[in-house]
């Protein structure tokens, strides 16, 4: 028996995370003869990693030299262990979002843009697989209630999470834990029609209900513009730090800077400033074209340093590549199909800063008097 259990702690749940002994997902587990019998309760009926967990646990046990039959059978848990199990990954506490608390170590970045038509999503898809590149757990949640399009650029259209009652299991697309609101819409072409309190409703339920795990970053894709999300996201993860994404036109600096103005007034740092669809060489000789202008990038960073009184820097300059959208429409971002293009280069170096750069209290107004 403590050699079947001791090679059962070594199973990992392939959506939680946890080992199976821990989640007390083993009803019964015992030696008879050369044969081991062993009972595993599924949180729920139609769990989609039924086969992988018995592959994972047959895996297991084929290493006792003593066994040389397996019989695994699968239950399903009741609602008081489906509780146990909500109580036992949630640490005890109620219902929270895990990433408020002040001892949470995992950096939330708003990636906020002016107007919609940036490539926003896509540079945040990117940047949060170039992070992930480095080794780090990473997280996006599709803030974008109305313009969802996460799913599609990380290859997860159609799929549900796996809920166990009101908590729900993010998707994996790329490594990458990902919530967005399409995955619970009856039919993806269903139009969203929600108002100001309800938007906040469902933002601070995506955070609480999704089993999220350990992250080191997690990365929100607001919706374009200065609207309710963006304030929400101020008042409930007061620690979460903004990045603005703008093109190198002007007239676009100048409605991009009222998204790092919000997060200013709502006491966020704003970490910096992505100028994406920047110059790109030409094919045939080489010159920079500037498809979209000049420097815009700049003169949102210049105009966010002002008004803060602290350094807003130009993280990067992404140049314009068909390929990035290409991927988009494919479920196939560039920096992993296309590594060694400019493009995915360029978001590599803006990763490299953003992840060598601590929480600090840029932009963040303490409130003190004198």
């Amino acid at each position: 028996m403590s050699k079947l259990v001791e090679k059962l702690s070594k199973v990992i749940d392939p959506e939680l995370r946890r080992p199976i002994t821990e989640l007390e997902m083993v009803e019964s587990a015992e030696i008879f003869g050369d044969t081991a019998k062993v009972k595993v309760l599924l949180t729920i009926a139609t769990c989609p990693m039924q086969d992988r967990l018995r592959a994972d646990i047959e895996g297991a046990l084929s290493e006792l030299a003593e066994v040389a039959k397996i019989e695994l059978t699968f239950g399903v848990m009741n609602e008081s262990q489906r509780n146990r199990v909500k109580e036992i990954v949630r640490g005890g506490r109620d219902p929270e979002i895990p990433f408020a608390r002040p001892d949470s170590l995992t950096r939330v970045i708003g990636v906020s843009s002016g107007k919609g038509g940036v490539g926003k999503s896509s540079l945040t898809v990117n940047l949060a697989l170039a992070v992930a590149a480095k080794g780090l757990r990473v997280g996006i949640l599709d803030g974008d209630v109305y313009g969802h399009s996460i799913p599609r650029l990380l290859g997860l259209i159609g799929q549900r999470p796996t809920a166990i009652d009101q908590l729900f299991i993010p998707l994996e697309g790329y490594g990458i834990k990902t919530v967005s609101m399409e995955m619970f819409k009856p039919d993806r072409s269903d139009a969203v029609a929600y108002r100001g309190p309800l938007l906040h409703r469902v933002l601070q339920q995506l955070l609480t209900d999704a089993y999220w795990g350990d992250l080191d970053f997690l990365f929100i894709d607001l919706p374009p513009g200065t609207g309710d999300l963006a304030i929400s996201l101020g008042q409930l993860i007061p620690n979460s730090e903004m990045l603005v994404v703008t093109t190198p036109q002007i007239a676009a600096a100048e409605v991009a800077e009222r998204t790092g103005r919000i997060a200013y007034q709502m006491k966020q740092p704003v970490i910096g400033v992505i100028e994406n669809m920047s110059d790109f060489p030409c094919p045939k000789c080489g010159e920079p074209i500037s498809l979209f202008g000049e420097g815009g990038g700049e003169e949102t960073a210049n105009r966010l340093t002002k008004l803060i009184g602290e350094e807003v820097p130009l993280l990067g300059k992404i140049p314009f590549d068909p390929k990035l959208r290409e991927g988009g429409d494919d479920s196939k971002p560039i920096v992993v199909s296309n590594s060694e293009s400019n493009a995915a280069k360029a978001i590599s170096r803006v990763a490299d800063k953003i992840t060598a750069r601590k929480k600090s209290l840029l932009g963040v107004r303490l409130g003190l008097s004198t």
